[in-house]
């Protein structure tokens, strides 16, 4: 029996999905149980053990105040991933049904939603989400929420470009015709076409919104002191590397790994689906996609 075949199956076959994978699950398990396993207590202060380089006692050294390095971003990691994934939550759950919203609740509302999207684009971001966060309160949940906001363009117009090219093949007309409703037609005969367009967009997007938390934390932007975070402990680093020049290469290096383990995750995943390029050009933003329809419904399509 002929086909595609499976996502899963294939995508394991791949040497960069498989070891982004293995990556991000570490990080995941470092989410849930960081702050248990952490080896020492992230928060005390050990006057005598400044700036100490990694050691039997501090795998990765301490930090200005004798804190262990390993121990804070160890737990570290539960507040900066899930503040990421805050941030991608609001834009996948606000851009993603108005993108498909706006190819079939017609023109006018096509036209107002773009615009929208259009004047969250030319925000700037910095001043917009400082603005936001001092109005909601200087915590990292909150600096997160406008964000999340300005995350909302690239999922619509990611979903907008994807659903336009599924609207207008055959096999959609014929559900149609046959009666079933636009919510259901949508359900069933587009989403499921258009999903890999979106996990693509989703694991690139995180990436971002865990660089932007990190960026927030590393300006003390939503930061409640001494909670750790990957950011905060990049930011109090290099306001010592004169007595600790090793000391940002470890923070950094986990942020880089984990955003570039998220990417590559998926390049693997639009490699096997798909779904195309996303180009997202900053003055003029152009969502290009390719079919993911398999051979048998391109036939009829045609």
């Amino acid at each position: 029996m002929s086909g595609r075949p499976r996502s899963g199956n294939s995508l394991l076959r791949m040497p960069s999905a498989r070891i982004a994978l293995v990556i991000l699950a570490g990080i995941l398990f470092l989410t849930i149980f960081g702050s248990v396993l952490a080896p020492q207590n992230p928060l005390t202060i050990n006057s005598s053990a400044l700036f100490q380089g990694p050691s039997r006692a501090h795998w990765l050294g301490t930090d200005y105040l004798g804190r262990d390095v390993l121990s804070r971003l160890m737990a570290g990691t539960r507040l900066s991933v899930l503040t990421a994934l805050e941030a991608v939550g609001i834009g996948l759950v606000a851009g993603v049904p108005l993108g498909v919203a706006t190819v079939f609740l017609g023109r006018v509302f096509d036209f107002i939603a773009n615009r929208v999207a259009d004047a969250l684009l030319t925000l700037p971001s910095i001043f917009f989400v400082v603005a936001v966060t001092a109005a909601l309160g200087n915590g990292l949940v909150q600096a997160m929420f406008p964000v999340g906001i300005l995350l909302v363009p690239a999922f619509f117009r990611i979903t907008r470009s994807a659903t336009l090219e599924f609207t207008g093949a055959q096999y959609v007309e014929a559900a149609e015709l046959m009666g079933g409703s636009k919510p259901h037609v949508i359900r069933v005969h587009v989403m499921r076409k258009v999903f890999p367009t979106i996990a693509v967009t989703t694991a690139t997007v995180t990436g971002a919104a865990l660089l932007s938390v990190s960026f927030l934390t590393f300006l003390g932007i939503g930061v409640q002191p001494p909670a750790p975070t990957w950011g905060g402990v990049l930011s109090s680093d290099l306001n010592y590397l004169n007595l600790a020049p090793w000391a940002p290469f470890i923070p950094g290096a986990l942020i880089a790994i984990t955003v570039g383990a998220l990417n590559a995750l998926a390049d693997a995943y639009r490699d096997r689906t798909g779904p195309g390029t996303l180009l997202l050009p900053a003055a003029d933003p152009v969502i290009k996609t390719h079919s993911t329809l398999t051979p048998a419904e391109a036939a009829d399509a045609a």
